[in-house]
């Protein structure tokens, strides 16, 4: 199935979309996109439903495609490529961050420059969303605890990121830095999470062309990992790393502007197009 939710922002409907393209309205059955919902009793109820029975809704805004996420935790240099093209050593465990649940928006949404940027960059990433808690969970059962994937836009201020004292969520996490969607795909829509395609366009230029197989640590590695130090509960979302094509690594590196347009999608789960506009 592909969950998503859509109406203005804050007042988004749940919805799926059908066979024929045709989004369908969720509302008299589930709340939201989130919590009970995606568990896997909540999606199996979902899937029972016959989506010709359900209200068509116009096309309009898309929303950020999970209601109520806790957490949004990021795996940092997790391709050993785009570790090598920002001079970093492929870590020995996943490198853990987080990104502020404030920056999540829509997968189309305005996505804003902050004040006194000159290094806002971009990355592609899959996102993993978390469909029931897991708790010291094992490697051979980590993906019964995923509900589903979707596209991630890790968007970042990489001056704020490491060139200013501290940790790097300061970099992460501005206003709009989040967008995700336009799906939440259910996980048996992806027979493989660690072999999907991945791209990422600039104003119309190929920026980023690789592909999940080259993650150093797979989703299910990554879901039992951070189950060992903290509970991941239904509606956290895990953006998975980007492979090489930032913006950082370019010789020399070239950072968004006012009006640049960027385009990125991942095999299956559709594609996002956002518009960065500096926050004056």
């Amino acid at each position: 199935m592909k969950l998503m939710r859509v109406g203005e922002a804050g007042r988004e409907k749940p919805a799926l979309l059908d066979a024929d393209g045709k989004i369908r309205d969720l509302s008299a059955h589930v709340a939201d996109i989130g919590g009970e919902a995606i568990s896997p009793a909540g999606l199996a109820r979902i899937a029972a439903i016959d989506p010709k029975g359900l209200p068509e809704l116009a096309q309009g805004r898309i929303g950020a495609c999970v209601a109520g996420t806790g957490k949004f935790i990021c795996i940092g240099l997790n391709f050993s490529d785009h570790a090598a093209e920002t001079g970093a050593t492929v870590p020995p465990e996943p490198v853990i961050f987080m990104k502020a649940t404030s920056a999540i928006v829509g997968p189309n949404d305005t996505v804003l420059i902050p004040r006194g940027s000159e290094k806002t960059d971009w990355e592609v990433e899959l996102g993993v969303v978390i469909g029931k808690t897991a708790k010291y969970v094992s490697e051979a059962d980590a993906l019964d605890y995923v509900a589903g994937y979707c596209v991630s836009h890790d968007v970042s201020e990489r001056a704020f990121q490491t060139e200013r004292a501290g940790q790097w969520t300061k970099g992460k996490s501005c206003d709009t830095f989040g967008p995700i969607g336009p799906w939440l795909v259910t996980k048996d829509e992806i027979a493989d999470p660690q072999n999907l395609g991945m791209w990422l366009k600039v104003n119309g230029q190929t920026m980023q062309n690789g592909s999940s197989k080259t993650m150093v640590y797979g989703v299910a590695h990554i879901v039992s990992y951070l189950s060992q130090f903290m509970s991941l509960h239904p509606g956290d979302v895990i953006s998975t790393g980007t492979p090489p094509g930032v913006g950082m690594g370019m010789k020399p590196p070239r950072f968004l502007r006012d009006g640049d347009v960027v385009e990125l999608g991942i095999e299956g789960l559709g594609s996002q197009k956002q518009s960065f506009v500096a926050d004056r």
